[in-house]
């Protein structure tokens, strides 16, 4: 019995040792939440209707209370029940699974080998050196340069003198300069750190009410810019990306800055982040106005660093049409387009990518493997595109399994593997060697085995789970109607949240040692240039 518990013991130090590199960045906040900050293995539960898969793999469920964001953890529907939920009629496997014969006709095989990941060709970390007296703004900057405002400024002002065109003069407008361009983009920022729905309560007398700032200008100035603020005045002529015209060349230079300024780690994941209404927000709002709120019209995917939660690439897509249905059956082609957008230019770089069950599919990591892209999947027999698989890896298996028990097939260096916890889950990856175990470590049932590339996939998503729950806290809380400016001020958060991390792994952070709520106050003043230099708080 001794003998065991060592070998559970250095097990576990094997597994801490792995991921270092995640707990030393686990605070990248500042602040470190109310999380087992030791532990990368562990998150809370809950079920949820997004497919915001992202998950504590196989946490024990409804034992804890579910106050916490519940979007992102892994749902009943992702792991399989246990046995009785077969396949769907005669005993077939999700559309495109292979029979049996098939399978060995396509070189699938239960013979494992070793499988090696070439070392990652890139060292990680910012890009450039800042110095240690750079300001909020000037990392802010790195992303939204002042040629970026200036251009702000110029649109808005075109803007402005074709709307008085059309719809006659407006006695109260004239042009606005870049300061004022900067200031108005630092009032709207602002309701990031107030955490306040409406920009203009500002200038009320109210709990957000924010007379340090609002002296700086005058509230119908500021609705003044609100009304007109564009970032594309005209509708370019050539049929150019139509519903996102009046951002996209927002979104370019933004992307051309963050691969500029930001070499991810290795492993990185493509996801959803969770980017709707604050649940402490929701339970003070009345039925009436939630059903007010119009849904979302955008999908916005990420591809983030997990090691530090940097976003290096973002894809957005409108949801055209109100008809959901005609949309789904074609989710997976969808995701694995958006898949490719995001991993464009980081071919040949022996990046290891972890996917959720939409993305995951044995045509898309086999692509992506001959561009030096591994990946590591959790797949869904609903959700994933099961073309080319083995159904009986897919289908439950009449015995019953044991926790921590695992199956698994292989074809070249591709495993699929079904590994059981209170249910089947089942992951694609070329990117872990099937023949090494690993550990889940559980807060009551100590530690359960499974397979390396399992280890790994719970360890560096429950990092980035508790990174999206703390930087989600920071988004702007000014809702606009028009779809564009949603996905602008999205965009915005997502820079500064990025600009965040620039200034923690930088010099400048041993200086003042701004945690993220400080440092959203110091650029809110910087962009509105007042001049005093003490955070608030």
């Amino acid at each position: 019995m001794a003998e065991c518990g060592r070998k559970a013991l250095s097990l576990l130090e094997a597994a801490r040792s792995r991921y270092e590199s995640l707990q030393i960045s686990d605070d990248v906040f500042g602040e470190s939440g109310d999380d087992s900050s030791d532990n990368p293995f562990y998150s809370t539960s809950g079920d949820s209707d997004s497919d915001n898969y992202i998950a504590e793999v196989g946490e024990e469920d409804q034992q804890q209370p579910q106050h916490h964001h519940h979007h992102h953890h892994l749902k009943r529907g992702d792991k399989e029940g246990s046995g009785h939920r077969g396949g769907s009629g005669g005993g077939g496997g999700p559309p495109g699974a292979l029979s049996r014969s098939q399978a060995e006709e396509e070189g699938w095989t239960e013979t494992l080998q070793d499988v090696t990941v070439p070392p990652f060709k890139e060292t990680y970390g910012p890009a450039q050196k800042m110095t240690s007296s750079a300001t909020a703004l000037d990392f802010f900057q790195l992303f939204v340069p002042d040629n970026c405002i200036q251009n702000m400024v110029t649109q808005t002002n075109m803007y402005a003198k074709k709307f008085q065109e059309r719809f006659g003069s407006d006695e109260g407008w004239r042009p606005v300069t870049t300061q004022e361009m900067k200031a108005f983009l630092g009032f709207v920022i602002s309701t990031s750190v107030q955490r306040c729905e409406s920009v203009l309560s500002i200038w009320s007398s109210g709990f957000f009410s924010n007379q340090s700032i609002a002296l700086k200008m005058s509230q119908a100035r500021f609705e003044k810019i609100l009304k007109y603020f564009h970032i594309v005045a005209f509708r370019p002529s050539q049929g150019s990306n139509q519903g996102l015209y009046k951002i996209q060349p927002f979104l370019d230079s933004l992307q051309q800055s963050f691969s500029c300024t930001f070499r991810p780690s290795q492993t990185q994941v493509l996801h959803e982040p969770l980017i709707d209404e604050d649940p402490v927000f929701i339970t003070t709002c009345t039925e009436r106005e939630l059903r007010k709120r119009k849904k979302r019209k955008f999908s916005l995917w990420v591809r983030q660093c997990t090691s530090t939660g940097f976003i290096c690439q973002i894809s957005v897509h409108l949801k055209e049409g109100t008809d959901c249905l005609a949309t789904l059956k074609n989710k997976p082609q969808l995701h694995s387009l958006v898949a490719k957008q995001l991993c464009q230019n980081i071919s040949g770089k022996n990046t290891i990518i972890f996917t959720g069950p939409s993305i995951t599919s044995l045509g898309l990591f086999t692509e992506f493997s001959k561009q030096d892209i591994y990946c590591c999947g959790l797949l869904s027999t609903r959700k994933s595109d099961c073309t080319g698989l083995p159904q009986n890896m897919l289908v439950c298996s009449s015995t019953p399994a044991q926790r921590g028990q695992s199956r698994v097939m292989m074809k070249g260096s591709m495993s699929l593997i079904s590994w059981y916890n209170k249910g089947h889950f089942r992951f694609l990856t070329n990117a872990y060697p099937p023949t090494k175990q690993g550990i889940i470590i559980k807060r009551k049932s100590g530690e359960i085995t499974c397979p390396l590339a399992v280890e790994a996939f719970a360890a560096h998503l429950s990092y980035i789970c508790k990174y999206d729950d703390k930087y989600s806290k920071y988004f702007i809380f000014h809702k606009p109607n028009k779809t564009w400016q949603q996905v602008f001020w999205l965009s915005i958060s997502i820079a500064i949240n990025n600009a965040y991390i620039l200034y923690k792994m930088s010099d400048a952070y041993t200086v003042k040692r701004y945690s993220r709520a400080q440092f959203g106050e110091r650029l809110v003043r910087e962009l509105l240039d007042l001049d005093d230099c003490s955070p608030t708080q």
